[in-house]
């Protein structure tokens, strides 16, 4: 559907969508510019590659084998996605019993155990308001017995019987932790994210959890920023494919099935940009910036049905996420026609009052319910101003009922009403072997090799002598922030283990040299002399997970403490070695990174931390990850991201020596590491892309039409091996300052030694088209010419060009 952008509203109760206007031409700079509705949504990865982490990787292709990556949208931004729901009818009847007290309770969720942010715990609270049939969800609890004791009084001691629905924060797993979520995004291979997804729900749904509260797909540029290590990085199409694969892997095709779970987008929205790093934020941003940067991968988590939304913490240009009525109801609720509940984050209403927005608990309760908020997290203030707010009028009934509907609408296609407990029998007590395979595969399939100068990956299994020093060459700690309850159960398999399975026959040495703090131990000259006796060293530094994740901003994120100092000490000895990397957020690493003969980022792995690092410095698995996020030289780059705008002086690199123009003066232009790089233990080349055709008429794009692009990928080097071809848009003039290039597209591919493969895509009117800055939404097609980049990284060069005419 096409259009012209909204007619003006009167207020926040007249909210009729208007009926399609014509298309309006805007005539600038010999350029048409056409109106459409036609957004840039991210789909997942085509088949093939959905598949390969499942069977631990692809097998190398042989030649010509043609691998296909969808480039086109699931539907337009503008588009709602709706569905035809069977439970209006038991809703309503539902809805219709319940007194204005039962409904507001429907509407409060309380903290059961493990406070995951200020304040206690609420379990008596819970269970008293559970019997009165004041209570709609309870977070933070699991555990077949003790969810079903709670669920008993909710379902046999109040009036109604409503059941309850539990959340569990389940980021990146349950029993088995697979790596942190931007560990996932470095595979660039969704099936790693739909596995890990499908795995938690399984092992959730059977310990009484019904709800998740992720995927988090939060674009950010802000390595400063600790939840980072949710993410998905830098780029939105990026986080929009893996969104919709977690979305696919928690809930499947059928709530109700006793192995899915509801999954919950957050957090809505631009929370990536909080300001200087520091978590919770201020976030400024304009309509354009908006939309088409932080808003994609959440309308591609809503085209996947996901089952719930989190509000954010920050503002969004001086409006709180809480209180946003643009954000939660014009644009999540009814331009895009989610129809599941948008639940506060912890306290998320109460906070409308320090942010300086609401004077107190009845004003919050009344501007987050008039926004859009449907369910309030641990705060209390709808629940306990709900019914004086009500009748005074202040509260519209309507709006009352709407968020009312929509939780038990999730509650009902989660089969809660049907049997709302879970059989204790069928509790999944731990990993299963074929789950720890799989958080294996994902870690090794997520780790991405900066440097490799000489070869000196991977090592040769027939060394005699290895030393594995530095802090957490030893260390069980490498699950990663917000690990779920198996994580203190379940330990990490550290390196040093590992290594010593894979080298039987060898002598394999430790020492610790520096703690995870980076202070000196006493024993870095052990660590000095290991080195230094050993035909090789792994030299295994980094971060703790205790200062990555949320509300862990660092303003320094180079190596903590002295690590940098063992790792010189190290190389000083003159003996080969490798240094691998753990932790939650790109880090600025020193001059180090450019004299060390390898570099093997492993991020925060998982359980099986170890063995999939062995697995990768030996060869087992050839590296194939790639950044989601630009590494950047120093603090003072950040942001370094690579799809910024671009300036009036850009920088020029064949002119380094340039003065007036966007740079600094003390620091190479540019990150230390791009977007998209990493390295193989062989090499490819990527031919120039053919197009299907040269030029493609703007009314045949808005009707469907579509451009075919193909590289083809050789594998040149005697290993087989996995590349990323990644295609990028540039967009040379436009009615709005454009990215310098933006990702529309990947696909990861195993291709055999000395062979080749076809890698097609296909781009339509979602890809080359924008958002503007209309306040209403605006999103254009223009005429003119853009540049089809296809390469191994974002600083890719091989082009052609398209011409819409």
């Amino acid at each position: 559907m096409y259009r012209t952008g909204r007619e003006p509203r009167e207020g926040a109760g007249n909210r009729g969508r208007t009926a399609p206007g014509p298309l309006r031409e805007a005539h600038r700079t010999g350029r048409r510019t056409l109106l459409t509705t036609i957004g840039a949504t991210a789909v997942a990865a085509a088949a093939p590659a959905r598949a390969s982490a499942a069977t631990g990787g692809p097998a190398p292709a042989t030649e010509r084998t043609s691998v296909v990556q969808a480039a086109t949208p699931v539907s337009s931004p503008d588009t709602p996605s709706a569905r035809n729901d069977p439970y209006d009818r038991p809703v309503a009847e539902l809805l219709a019993r319940m007194t204005d007290e039962e409904k507001l309770g429907q509407l409060q969720q309380l903290a059961w155990a493990g406070a995951t942010g200020p304040g206690g715990t609420q379990t008596r609270e819970a269970e008293e308001a559970a019997r009165a049939g004041l209570l709609g969800s309870v977070l933070n609890i699991h555990g077949a017995r003790e969810s079903n004791a709670l669920q008993r009084i909710a379902v046999e001691e109040s009036r109604l019987g409503i059941p309850l629905i539990f959340g569990l924060d389940i980021i990146h797993g349950f029993w088995t932790t697979f790596p942190i979520p931007l560990a996932q995004a470095a595979s660039f291979d969704p099936a790693v994210s739909e596995l890990d997804a499908s795995v938690s729900a399984a092992e959730a749904r059977s310990n009484g959890v019904h709800w998740t509260f992720a995927p988090m797909m939060d674009v950010t540029s802000e390595p400063r920023w600790g939840r980072i290590a949710e993410s998905g990085g830098e780029d939105p199409y990026l986080n929009g494919v893996l969104a919709a694969a977690k979305v696919r892997g928690y809930q499947g095709g059928d709530l109700k099935a006793k192995d899915r779970i509801a999954a919950c987008a957050k957090h809505y929205v631009a929370y990536g940009g909080a300001e200087g790093g520091r978590d919770y934020n201020t976030v400024d941003v304009s309509e354009a910036r908006l939309r088409n940067h932080y808003l994609p991968p959440f309308k591609a988590a809503v085209d996947a049905q996901v089952a719930t939304v989190m509000a954010a913490f920050n503002t969004i240009s001086g409006v709180p996420a809480h209180g946003n009525e643009h954000t939660l109801t014009r644009i999540l609720k009814e331009d895009w026609g989610f129809d599941g509940f948008v639940v506060s984050d912890w306290s998320g209403v109460q906070e409308l009052i320090p942010h300086g927005f609401a004077a107190d608990g009845e004003d919050a309760a009344r501007l987050a319910l008039g926004a859009g908020v449907d369910m309030e997290m641990v705060s209390t203030h709808v629940v306990d101003h709900g019914r004086k707010l009500l009748s005074e009028g202040r509260i519209d009934a309507g709006r009352l009922d709407d968020a009312v509907t929509r939780v038990l609408r999730v509650k009902f296609r989660l089969g809660l009403f049907d049997d709302p407990y879970v059989p204790e029998q069928a509790e999944i007590a731990g990993p299963t072997p074929e789950a720890r395979s799989a958080a294996r595969t994902a870690a090794a399939r997520s780790m991405v090799l900066l440097r490799n100068e000489g070869g000196a990956l991977p090592l040769a299994k027939t060394v005699r002598s290895l030393a594995v020093v530095g802090p957490f060459a030893d260390s069980d700690d490498l699950q990663g922030t917000w690990a779920g309850p198996g994580a203190e159960k379940f330990r990490s398999v550290t390196v040093l283990d590992a290594v010593r399975a894979a080298l039987p026959d060898a002598t394999v040495t430790h020492a610790l040299g520096i703690d995870a703090a980076g202070q000196d131990t006493g024993t870095l000259q052990d660590a000095v002399g290991a080195a230094r006796a050993a035909d090789a060293t792994v030299v295994v530094v980094g971060e703790s997970p205790d200062i990555s994740g949320e509300a862990n901003s660092r303003s320094d994120i180079g190596l903590p403490g002295r690590q940098e100092e063992l790792i010189a000490a190290v190389a000083a000895t003159g003996k080969p070695y490798v240094v691998v990397l753990v932790n939650g957020r790109p880090l600025t690493l020193g001059d180090w990174a450019d004299d060390a003969p390898a570099v093997l980022e492993a991020w925060h792995p998982g359980m099986e931390a170890g063995n999939a690092i062995a697995d990768v410095l030996f060869g087992d698995v050839g590296p194939g990850g790639r950044l989601p996020t630009s590494f950047p030289r120093t603090v003072g780059q950040i942001p370094v991201n690579y799809n910024h705008e671009r300036t009036g002086r850009p920088y020029d690199p064949a002119d380094p020596d340039q003065r007036y123009v966007s740079r600094y003066l003390d620091v190479p232009d540019g990150p230390r590491y791009p977007f998209g790089h990493g390295l193989s233990y062989t090499t490819f080349t990527i031919s120039e892309p053919t197009l299907s055709r040269s030029s493609i008429g703007a009314r045949a794009l808005r009707e469907g039409d579509t451009v075919e692009v193909a590289v083809t990928v050789r594998n040149t080097g005697e290993r087989d091996g996995d590349e990323v071809v990644q295609l990028y848009l540039h967009d040379p003039v436009a009615s709005i300052v454009q990215p310098v290039r933006r990702l529309r597209g990947f696909s990861r591919v195993g291709v055999a030694a000395g062979k080749s493969t076809t890698v097609r895509f296909s781009l339509g009117a979602a890809d080359f088209g924008f958002w503007t800055n209309d306040p209403d939404g605006r999103f254009v097609l223009e005429e003119g010419a853009v540049d089809i980049i296809v390469g191994a990284d974002s600083t890719a060069t091989a082009k052609g060009t398209l011409t819409i005419v």
